[in-house]
Protein backbone atom coordinates (compact mmCIF):
# COMPACT_ATOMS: atom_id res chain seq x y z
CA UNK A 1 0.00 0.00 0.00
CA UNK A 2 1.41 3.91 -0.55
CA UNK A 3 1.51 5.71 2.49
CA UNK A 4 -1.73 7.19 4.07
CA UNK A 5 -4.44 6.29 6.34
CA UNK A 6 -6.32 3.08 4.77
CA UNK A 7 -10.02 1.69 5.01
CA UNK A 8 -12.66 0.35 3.30
CA UNK A 9 -15.70 -1.61 3.10
CA UNK A 10 -15.74 -5.45 1.95
CA UNK A 11 -18.53 -7.29 0.69
CA UNK A 12 -19.20 -9.73 -2.67
CA UNK A 13 -20.81 -7.89 -4.21
CA UNK A 14 -19.85 -4.58 -3.34
CA UNK A 15 -19.77 -2.26 -6.57
CA UNK A 16 -23.06 -0.65 -5.30
CA UNK A 17 -22.05 0.89 -1.92
CA UNK A 18 -22.15 4.19 -1.05
CA UNK A 19 -20.05 3.69 1.62
CA UNK A 20 -16.61 5.21 0.08
CA UNK A 21 -19.04 8.23 -0.87
CA UNK A 22 -20.18 8.73 2.82
CA UNK A 23 -16.19 8.33 4.29
CA UNK A 24 -15.20 10.68 1.40
CA UNK A 25 -17.54 13.23 2.88
CA UNK A 26 -16.45 12.91 6.57
CA UNK A 27 -13.14 12.82 5.55
CA UNK A 28 -12.95 16.09 3.82
CA UNK A 29 -15.29 17.47 6.77
CA UNK A 30 -13.01 16.75 9.60
CA UNK A 31 -9.95 17.70 7.46
CA UNK A 32 -8.52 13.52 8.50
CA UNK A 33 -7.94 12.53 4.90
CA UNK A 34 -8.17 8.34 4.21
CA UNK A 35 -7.84 6.10 1.33
CA UNK A 36 -11.29 4.26 1.53
CA UNK A 37 -11.61 1.63 -1.37
CA UNK A 38 -14.17 -1.00 -2.27
CA UNK A 39 -12.77 -4.68 -1.65
CA UNK A 40 -14.81 -7.60 -3.27
CA UNK A 41 -13.58 -10.94 -1.29
CA UNK A 42 -15.62 -13.83 -1.81
CA UNK A 43 -16.77 -15.69 1.57
CA UNK A 44 -13.73 -18.64 0.19
CA UNK A 45 -10.75 -15.70 0.94
CA UNK A 46 -12.51 -13.06 3.37
CA UNK A 47 -10.16 -14.37 6.23
CA UNK A 48 -7.05 -14.36 4.45
CA UNK A 49 -7.16 -11.20 2.45
CA UNK A 50 -8.52 -9.40 5.46
CA UNK A 51 -5.63 -10.20 7.57
CA UNK A 52 -3.77 -9.27 4.34
CA UNK A 53 -4.81 -5.76 4.53
CA UNK A 54 -3.69 -5.33 7.74
CA UNK A 55 -0.84 -6.82 7.73
CA UNK A 56 -0.16 -4.22 4.91
CA UNK A 57 -0.81 -1.01 7.36
CA UNK A 58 -4.36 -0.94 6.41
CA UNK A 59 -6.22 1.30 9.62
CA UNK A 60 -9.90 -0.52 9.58
CA UNK A 61 -12.68 -1.98 7.18
CA UNK A 62 -16.48 -1.31 7.14
CA UNK A 63 -17.71 -5.71 6.39
CA UNK A 64 -21.01 -5.79 4.62
CA UNK A 65 -23.13 -8.62 3.38
CA UNK A 66 -22.20 -11.12 2.87
CA UNK A 67 -19.72 -11.24 5.81
CA UNK A 68 -20.79 -10.00 8.85
CA UNK A 69 -21.29 -13.45 10.83
CA UNK A 70 -17.97 -14.61 9.35
CA UNK A 71 -15.88 -11.55 10.49
CA UNK A 72 -16.88 -12.72 14.23
CA UNK A 73 -13.92 -14.88 13.73
CA UNK A 74 -11.52 -13.21 12.84
CA UNK A 75 -11.70 -10.29 15.07
CA UNK A 76 -9.42 -11.26 18.14
CA UNK A 77 -11.41 -9.46 20.13
CA UNK A 78 -15.48 -8.03 19.99
CA UNK A 79 -16.79 -4.98 21.91
CA UNK A 80 -20.02 -5.87 23.87
CA UNK A 81 -21.95 -4.68 21.25
CA UNK A 82 -20.52 -7.17 18.42
CA UNK A 83 -21.31 -9.93 20.46
CA UNK A 84 -24.35 -9.20 21.55
CA UNK A 85 -25.29 -8.70 17.30
CA UNK A 86 -23.21 -11.78 16.43
CA UNK A 87 -22.26 -10.16 13.90
CA UNK A 88 -19.20 -7.52 12.90
CA UNK A 89 -19.55 -4.75 10.78
CA UNK A 90 -16.71 -2.59 11.67
CA UNK A 91 -12.90 -4.02 11.96
CA UNK A 92 -10.24 -1.58 13.66
CA UNK A 93 -6.63 -2.08 13.96
CA UNK A 94 -5.23 -1.55 17.80
CA UNK A 95 -2.03 -0.04 18.41
CA UNK A 96 -0.68 -3.98 18.73
CA UNK A 97 -1.78 -5.08 15.63
CA UNK A 98 -4.99 -7.05 17.18
CA UNK A 99 -8.33 -6.81 15.15
CA UNK A 100 -10.96 -5.22 17.06
CA UNK A 101 -14.08 -6.23 15.75
CA UNK A 102 -17.36 -4.13 16.46
CA UNK A 103 -21.20 -3.20 15.57
CA UNK A 104 -22.42 -0.07 14.82
CA UNK A 105 -26.20 -1.04 12.74
CA UNK A 106 -27.60 -0.94 15.98
CA UNK A 107 -26.18 2.70 17.68
CA UNK A 108 -26.95 4.18 14.02
CA UNK A 109 -30.49 2.91 13.72
CA UNK A 110 -31.37 3.94 17.41
CA UNK A 111 -29.31 7.71 16.86
CA UNK A 112 -31.21 7.89 13.24
CA UNK A 113 -34.36 7.48 15.38
CA UNK A 114 -33.90 9.32 18.54
CA UNK A 115 -31.78 12.26 17.18
CA UNK A 116 -32.71 12.70 13.54
CA UNK A 117 -36.55 11.89 13.30
CA UNK A 118 -37.72 12.15 17.12
CA UNK A 119 -39.14 9.17 17.43
CA UNK A 120 -39.29 8.26 21.20
CA UNK A 121 -38.87 4.18 22.22
CA UNK A 122 -39.13 4.38 26.05
CA UNK A 123 -42.29 2.67 26.99
CA UNK A 124 -43.34 2.33 23.48
CA UNK A 125 -44.26 -0.82 21.90
CA UNK A 126 -42.10 -2.02 18.42
CA UNK A 127 -42.87 -4.11 15.97
CA UNK A 128 -39.75 -5.97 14.56
CA UNK A 129 -40.18 -7.79 11.42
CA UNK A 130 -37.49 -10.38 10.48
CA UNK A 131 -35.79 -12.63 13.34
CA UNK A 132 -32.34 -12.57 10.72
CA UNK A 133 -28.80 -11.16 11.42
CA UNK A 134 -30.55 -7.29 10.75
CA UNK A 135 -32.80 -7.66 13.54
CA UNK A 136 -30.17 -9.25 15.74
CA UNK A 137 -28.37 -6.48 14.96
CA UNK A 138 -30.00 -3.57 16.13
CA UNK A 139 -32.13 -5.52 19.19
CA UNK A 140 -29.55 -4.85 22.24
CA UNK A 141 -29.27 -0.81 21.93
CA UNK A 142 -33.22 -0.91 21.07
CA UNK A 143 -34.07 -2.63 24.53
CA UNK A 144 -31.46 -0.84 26.23
CA UNK A 145 -33.72 2.01 25.73
CA UNK A 146 -36.62 0.01 27.97
CA UNK A 147 -39.10 0.13 25.67
CA UNK A 148 -42.52 -1.16 27.36
CA UNK A 149 -42.68 -4.49 24.69
CA UNK A 150 -40.23 -5.34 21.30
CA UNK A 151 -41.94 -8.51 19.36
CA UNK A 152 -40.23 -9.76 16.82
CA UNK A 153 -42.28 -11.59 14.19
CA UNK A 154 -40.87 -13.78 11.56
CA UNK A 155 -42.56 -16.42 8.98
CA UNK A 156 -40.90 -19.27 10.72
CA UNK A 157 -41.96 -18.64 14.64
CA UNK A 158 -39.35 -20.91 15.86
CA UNK A 159 -37.05 -18.48 14.94
CA UNK A 160 -38.32 -15.47 16.14
CA UNK A 161 -38.76 -17.21 19.49
CA UNK A 162 -35.13 -18.30 19.56
CA UNK A 163 -33.84 -14.70 18.90
CA UNK A 164 -36.38 -13.06 21.68
CA UNK A 165 -34.97 -16.00 23.86
CA UNK A 166 -31.59 -14.76 23.26
CA UNK A 167 -32.34 -11.45 24.50
CA UNK A 168 -34.84 -12.09 27.11
CA UNK A 169 -32.80 -10.72 29.88
CA UNK A 170 -32.07 -7.24 28.33
CA UNK A 171 -36.00 -6.22 28.04
CA UNK A 172 -39.56 -7.46 27.81
CA UNK A 173 -39.41 -9.43 24.32
CA UNK A 174 -41.36 -11.85 23.16
CA UNK A 175 -41.19 -13.63 19.69
CA UNK A 176 -44.02 -15.07 17.44
CA UNK A 177 -45.36 -16.31 13.42
CA UNK A 178 -46.92 -13.19 11.30
CA UNK A 179 -50.06 -14.60 12.11
CA UNK A 180 -49.66 -14.62 15.98
CA UNK A 181 -48.82 -11.10 15.98
CA UNK A 182 -51.76 -9.58 18.97
CA UNK A 183 -52.47 -6.79 20.73
CA UNK A 184 -53.27 -3.15 19.82
CA UNK A 185 -51.31 -1.14 16.44
CA UNK A 186 -47.73 -0.61 17.78
CA UNK A 187 -45.66 2.76 18.07
CA UNK A 188 -43.19 1.48 15.64
CA UNK A 189 -42.66 -1.16 13.08
CA UNK A 190 -39.26 -1.94 12.03
CA UNK A 191 -38.94 -3.81 8.64
CA UNK A 192 -35.73 -5.75 9.01
CA UNK A 193 -36.37 -8.08 6.00
CA UNK A 194 -34.52 -7.61 3.20
CA UNK A 195 -37.78 -8.78 1.04
CA UNK A 196 -38.86 -5.58 0.95
CA UNK A 197 -36.74 -4.83 -2.10
CA UNK A 198 -37.59 -8.31 -3.93
CA UNK A 199 -41.27 -6.52 -3.59
CA UNK A 200 -42.48 -9.06 -1.09
CA UNK A 201 -44.37 -7.46 1.81
CA UNK A 202 -44.28 -9.57 5.25
CA UNK A 203 -47.71 -11.13 6.07
CA UNK A 204 -48.84 -9.23 9.32
CA UNK A 205 -51.90 -8.28 9.64
CA UNK A 206 -52.65 -4.87 9.06
CA UNK A 207 -54.35 -4.26 12.31
CA UNK A 208 -50.74 -4.00 13.29
CA UNK A 209 -50.58 -0.46 11.87
CA UNK A 210 -52.90 2.24 13.24
CA UNK A 211 -52.64 6.08 12.55
CA UNK A 212 -49.92 6.78 15.73
CA UNK A 213 -47.87 3.94 13.93
CA UNK A 214 -44.43 4.86 12.10
CA UNK A 215 -42.78 2.65 10.39
CA UNK A 216 -39.26 2.36 9.73
CA UNK A 217 -37.34 0.03 7.01
CA UNK A 218 -33.96 -0.73 7.00
CA UNK A 219 -34.00 -1.12 3.45
CA UNK A 220 -33.05 1.70 1.35
CA UNK A 221 -34.11 2.73 -2.18
CA UNK A 222 -33.99 5.53 -4.66
CA UNK A 223 -38.00 5.64 -4.56
CA UNK A 224 -39.99 4.31 -1.80
CA UNK A 225 -39.86 0.70 -0.97
CA UNK A 226 -42.09 -1.67 -1.00
CA UNK A 227 -42.53 -1.67 2.48
CA UNK A 228 -42.67 1.95 3.18
CA UNK A 229 -45.87 1.95 -0.14
CA UNK A 230 -47.70 -0.67 2.32
CA UNK A 231 -47.39 1.17 5.23
CA UNK A 232 -48.37 4.73 3.64
CA UNK A 233 -51.60 2.50 2.24
CA UNK A 234 -52.38 1.43 5.65
CA UNK A 235 -52.60 5.07 7.10
CA UNK A 236 -49.53 4.79 9.25
CA UNK A 237 -48.41 8.26 10.41
CA UNK A 238 -44.94 8.23 8.77
CA UNK A 239 -43.08 5.64 6.75
CA UNK A 240 -39.62 5.79 6.62
CA UNK A 241 -36.58 4.61 4.52
CA UNK A 242 -33.12 3.36 6.09
CA UNK A 243 -30.89 5.67 4.64
CA UNK A 244 -30.36 7.90 7.79
CA UNK A 245 -29.32 4.30 9.45
CA UNK A 246 -26.42 3.52 6.80
CA UNK A 247 -25.16 6.93 7.31
CA UNK A 248 -25.45 7.28 11.21
CA UNK A 249 -23.55 3.39 11.45
CA UNK A 250 -20.98 4.62 9.31
CA UNK A 251 -20.14 8.06 11.39
CA UNK A 252 -20.02 5.64 14.34
CA UNK A 253 -17.90 3.71 12.27
CA UNK A 254 -15.50 6.46 11.86
CA UNK A 255 -15.40 7.73 15.26
CA UNK A 256 -14.26 4.43 15.93
CA UNK A 257 -11.57 4.49 13.72
CA UNK A 258 -10.26 8.37 14.05
CA UNK A 259 -12.15 9.44 17.27
CA UNK A 260 -14.35 12.40 15.76
CA UNK A 261 -17.37 11.69 15.14
CA UNK A 262 -18.41 13.66 11.83
CA UNK A 263 -21.56 15.91 11.54
CA UNK A 264 -24.35 13.52 9.20
CA UNK A 265 -26.79 15.83 8.28
CA UNK A 266 -24.55 17.02 5.14
CA UNK A 267 -24.07 13.92 4.61
CA UNK A 268 -27.26 12.50 4.42
CA UNK A 269 -28.47 15.15 2.29
CA UNK A 270 -26.27 15.19 -0.32
CA UNK A 271 -26.68 11.03 -0.27
CA UNK A 272 -30.65 11.02 -0.97
CA UNK A 273 -29.68 13.91 -3.90
CA UNK A 274 -27.20 11.49 -5.68
CA UNK A 275 -29.26 8.53 -4.72
CA UNK A 276 -32.38 10.55 -6.45
CA UNK A 277 -30.58 11.22 -9.87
Amino acid sequence: MEPGEHYGVVGHPVAHSWSPFIHGMFGRATGLAMNYRLYDFTPDEFDERVRDFFKQGGRGLNITLPHKIAAVDVADDLTARAAHAGAVNTFAVRGDGTILGDNTDGAGLVRDLCDNLGIVITRRRILIIGAGGAARGVLAPLLALSPAEVVIANRTPERAQNLADAFGKLGTIQGVGFRYISGSAFDLIINATSASLSGDIPAVPAAVIGPQTVCYDMAYGKSDTPFVRWALKLGCTRALQGWGMLVEQAAESFRVWRGVRPSTAPVLAALKERAAR
